[in-house]
């Protein structure tokens, strides 16, 4: 028992350390947890691979888990939304790049069997990790991102054929040598153990049926009824129960459990209990896939990294190049180019977390020699860890070569002059855009993503590709004879240089600016902008007012009192303007910007409380409240 306590406590502590460690330094959970690994393992000796492998056998629960969420998510109608990126580009890759590695694999003499196998793995990219640094480089809006997200799915989703596949193609020396029979494969029970052909089909067919219409038909009563006791633990216990279940019905008829529980998921997705379900599942599908990541780092053959540093290396890079050329092609047929292209090729490059599953699933099939399983998970392993080095690359090499290409000349020739100018076509700026339009005011709109100006340019909405910061740029647009300058591009720091330079070179020109929080208006007020907005100050302020309307305020009432917090909120606005001005002067100035907020809250609510309490307010007959649709449509107009 001690012994097992000490184990468990190893693992926990690895995670516990590394995950951490991992993330702050932008390597991604996944990675962390194969780092822990490798240090608890062959690093420190703390475990040993007899050990990993008995965990390992319980922690691929979690892949289980994981694919059965993947299918929460995969609601029908949205696949059908991305059809033609998700067959055509996700497809694509898959079966592209698995049909070369499977031929490669094949000419250096492995069984066809083992080949496609092979193949199938290394065709698939790290999903955990590409997405989790999309959202940490915030690139999750690019056409780059989006279409390295439908592919993304795509493998995901092909993970299920995979695992359907992979039994079949069982080799029988391998099963001879490791002693497994044939019929039953590794299954103590079956529900299909000497059955005949056709009977053996009819069980299956009827399992899967089953596990559609349960879910479709009988999964809502059940939860309704668990949810209706107010316990959580029961809830959580059902969910188990339910992915356990189908689990262990998808193993007694010989098919895998990923596979029932991913179609268990894809039924529920439109559920309203799905939210729920994906709560309570998410904690336990973690720990166990973080717990399989570990025993594979642990498993990690440094001695035979060592003695095969040449050929493990040379796979590695060369699994690297091909599906790079692979996605590369893909994303000049697809229409993905420049820099968002590169990030396309270069952010799926590696091998994914499913090789270790798809490795582990194959070997147990006799499918994989025992001679091959570690030179593979290698290859998988140093893959994903050299990917950061591949966004590196995007960043630091990609990225300034368009942007130099940029100041070459490459922007549009702008022909058109207008009183306004407005930097940023994205949800913020196009709005403006409209409503000036819409009152016949000429603007030239400065966008630096040429996907954006596709968009816009395909409502009938022009604007330039360039750099607002660029000063030929700012000329050719005509900022010498324009009035108004509307400043709003996401990236801020880039916001507030535009602004000093645009109030230093061109002091009469009205700036107005989007901020993103209170300390960037600050500093955009500052540097000299006329009139600077929070990008979701009036969106959270008319919610507010939706929010007293619910309430059962009257509008005349709910219409007032936002009107009297905007006031209030713009006196405290210039107050604390005040003393953050003192920042770099005063020691105390956090406690004084802190005391000050809460008096200056205080001060609020009581004004509030006295315009409630306002009789002659509240008697108030003469109003009539404007439609509606007005209402809301002049409150959207300040919205992002």
């Amino acid at each position: 028992m001690t012994g097992l306590l000490l184990e468990v406590f190893v693992y926990l502590a690895a995670a516990v350390i590394a995950v951490p460690l991992a993330k702050r330094f932008g390597l991604g959970s996944v990675l962390g947890y194969l780092v822990a690994g490798v240090v608890i393992g062959p690093t420190l000796g703390l475990v040993g691979s007899e050990e990993s492998v008995t965990i390992q056998h319980y922690a691929e629960f979690g892949v289980v888990m994981m694919l059965f969420l993947v299918g929460l998510e995969l609601e029908p109608a949205m696949l059908w939304r991305m059809r033609s990126r998700l067959l055509g580009l996700g497809g694509l890759q898959v079966f592209v790049s698995a049909g070369i590695f499977s031929a490669i694999a094949w000419q250096f003499g492995l069984d066809w069997r083992t080949a496609v196998a092979v193949g199938l793995l290394l065709s698939l990219s790290s999903t955990a990790i590409v997405l989790q640094t999309f959202q940490e480089k915030g690139l999750n809006k690019s056409e780059g991102a989006r279409s390295a997200f439908s592919v993304l799915l795509f493998q995901d989703i092909a993970v299920i054929p995979m695992l359907a596949l992979i039994p079949l193609l069982a080799i029988p020396e391998l099963m001879d040598a490791a002693g497994v029979p044939a019929e039953d494969g590794h299954h103590d029970l079956s529900l299909v153990a000497g059955l005949s052909g056709w009977m053996h089909a009819v069980v299956v067919l009827s399992s899967i049926a089953g596990v559609v219409v349960a879910g479709h038909f009988l999964t809502r009563p059940l939860f309704s009824f668990i949810a209706s006791t107010g316990l959580r633990e029961a809830f959580t216990a059902a969910a188990l129960m339910l992915v356990i279940g189908i689990a262990l019905l998808m193993s007694l008829v010989g098919l895998s459990p990923a596979l029932g529980t991913f179609l268990a998921g894809v039924v529920l997705a439109n559920s309203e209990f799905r939210h729920e379900l994906e709560s309570d599942i998410e904690p336990f599908k973690g720990l166990l896939l973080g717990l399989f990541f570990i025993t594979v780092g642990a498993g990690v053959q440094f001695g035979l990294l060592i003695e095969q540093a040449g050929l493990v290396i040379s796979l590695t890079l060369g699994v690297i190049f091909l599906k790079a050329a692979v996605l590369f092609v893909l994303a000049l047929m697809f229409g993905v180019r420049r820099a968002d292209g590169w990030l396309f090729t270069l952010s799926l490059a590696q091998a994914g977390e499913f090789g270790f599953v798809l490795i582990s699933y194959a070997s147990q099939n006799s499918v994989l020699p025992a001679d091959l399983v570690p030179i593979l998970l290698l290859v998988v392993a140093l893959s994903m860890f050299l990917t950061p080095l591949l966004f590196i690359a995007f960043d630091r090499l990609v990225l300034p070569r368009y942007a130099s290409n940029t100041e070459g000349g490459e922007s549009d020739e702008i022909d058109d002059r207008g009183p306004v100018i407005i930097a940023g076509s994205g949800r913020f700026g196009q709005i403006v855009n409209r409503m000036l339009r819409a009152n016949q005011i000429p603007t030239v709109v400065l966008e630096r993503s040429p996907e954006q100006i596709d968009n816009m340019r395909q409502v009938n909405v022009k604007s330039y590709f360039g750099d607002a910061t660029r000063p030929d740029l700012l000329h050719a647009a005509g900022v010498d004879d324009a009035s108004l300058f509307v400043v709003a591009i996401d990236d801020r720091e880039q916001c507030l240089a535009l602004t000093k330079h645009l109030k230093h070179a061109h002091p009469k020109l009205k700036v107005l600016a989007r901020a993103y929080d209170r300390a960037h208006l600050y500093a955009l007020r500052q540097a000299g902008a006329d009139w600077v907005v929070s990008e979701t100050y009036y969106s959270a302020l008319h919610m507010g007012k939706q929010a007293l309307r619910a309430m059962d305020y009257h509008p005349f009432r709910a219409q007032n009192l936002t009107a009297a917090f905007d006031e209030a909120e713009a006196k405290g606005r210039d107050a604390l303007y005040e003393q953050w001005l003192r920042k770099d002067e005063d020691e105390s100035f956090g406690r004084g910007f802190q005391s000050l907020f809460i008096e200056l809250e205080e001060a609020l609510h009581g004004m509030m409380l006295y315009d409630r309490d306002d009789g002659h307010a509240r008697s108030e007959r003469g109003w009539t409240p404007p439609p509606k649709g007005y209402t809301d449509s002049f409150d959207e107009s300040f919205d992002d």
